[in-house]
């Protein structure tokens, strides 16, 4: 029952510590804009690499 008295304040710690981080990110605008992001991500805006001269000798 001893470790009750470290465990009991460590676990309201972490707690209180993830409400604050949850707060902060509310506050600092992360959870604005969800859609674009997902859109973002599976967005193909890679450009196509230039086609690549042929080094090997052709055999004529």
């Amino acid at each position: 029952m001893e470790v009750m008295i470290i465990l009991v304040p460590l676990a309201l710690a972490l707690g209180l510590a993830g409400l604050v981080g949850f707060l902060w990110s509310l506050k600092s605008g992360q959870y604005e804009d969800l859609e674009g992001a997902a859109w973002r991500a599976i967005a193909d805006d890679d450009q196509p690499a230039p086609p690549q001269p042929d080094a090997a000798p052709s055999r004529s």
